[in-house]
């Protein structure tokens, strides 16, 4: 869908100066391939990204495949946004090495690619406008181990097994409960495909064969709240939940005192920096080639301070 700011001033442009400032309006077009859009999370990159095409002139479509399992739909849209002719792409990976084939199609046409919110494992992108997943997600194993007493068994919840997010979130925390918490024991990682129902059953299965649990990590929206919903669901109680982004099901759970704390990225700033960075690179200006769109934990008790609601969304 284009953006709203793209198709006002299209039809005031046409309206006012004919054909001609309709084809100046359409010169410069970046689509955005997403990874879904079944979690608020990206409902607010989008935003971010419409901020910054309003900001830089450029025209954009943001779209993503209808939930974060169907990768070969991905590469669809994205073989499709190619074949559009673009002046550059945004690309969060669903699959970290399967869209590796179409991104060189792009290289080879002189297309700039910027990576957002998930990379690949190819140094074809310019540029990658993310969080420090692995960093955050260390972060949760030391709010994890701190909630927890430093003992105990803990589970992760993952999202995925292929994307660069879910590997890392995976990752980052399950290495730093080994390195730093010898007597925190991660008994099971598991993945519910980001989907909150998958994830609920995935959360109830985790807790029936392992019921003496402390606490569970969930490593995106629709992962932590299958395990708040599979927590209430069998009636647990004294489990900590740490989760990932917000949204207002985990905020609300977070101030009612269901889940502990979670991590939050900065999503409007992941789609702002995103076009931002396409457009730098289409003038001829060097980009990073990781952009750091940083990341907070909050809980009940910062929730409300300015700095961490200007990152967190409904």
């Amino acid at each position: 869908m284009f953006s709203r700011r793209f198709i006002l001033g299209a039809l005031s442009a046409a309206t006012l100066a004919g054909p001609a400032s309709m084809a100046a309006a359409e010169e410069i077009y970046i689509p955005l391939v997403s990874k879904g859009f079944q979690h608020q999370f990206w409902q607010a990159v989008k935003s971010g990204a419409e901020q910054a095409a309003d900001e830089f002139d450029v025209t954009i479509t943001f779209e993503g495949p209808d939930n974060e399992t169907m990768v070969d739909r991905q590469i669809d849209m994205l073989a499709a946004a190619l074949a559009n002719n673009p002046k550059a792409i945004g690309f969060a990976a669903l699959d970290s090495q399967a869209a590796i084939p179409l991104l060189k199609q792009a290289n080879d046409k002189g297309i700039p690619i910027i990576a957002f919110d998930s990379g690949v494992d190819s140094d074809i992108p310019l540029s990658t406008a993310t969080t420090d997943n692995l960093a955050a997600a260390g972060l949760a194993a030391d709010k994890m181990a701190e909630k927890i007493g430093g003992k105990g068994k803990v589970a992760v919840v993952a999202h995925d097994q292929t994307s660069r997010t879910g590997i890392d979130r995976r990752d980052g925390f399950v290495n730093r409960i080994a390195e730093k918490y010898p007597d925190i024991e991660v008994v099971t990682v598991q993945y519910g495909q980001g989907d909150h129902l998958k994830s609920t059953e995935v959360t109830k299965a985790i807790l029936t064969a392992n019921p003496d649990l402390n606490g569970i990590f969930g490593t995106n929206e629709g992962s932590a709240i299958g395990v708040v919903n599979g927590v209430q669901e069998l009636g647990t109680e004294g489990l900590v939940i740490i989760g990932y982004d917000s949204g207002k099901a985990q905020k609300d759970a977070i101030k009612s005192g269901l889940m502990a704390g979670a991590i939050t990225q900065n999503p409007v700033g992941i789609g702002y920096e995103t076009v931002k960075a396409a457009v730098s690179a289409l003038n001829g200006k060097e980009v990073p080639a990781l952009i750091d769109t940083g990341f907070y934990y909050y809980d009940a008790s910062n929730i409300d301070d300015p700095k961490i609601s200007a990152v967190l969304y409904d």
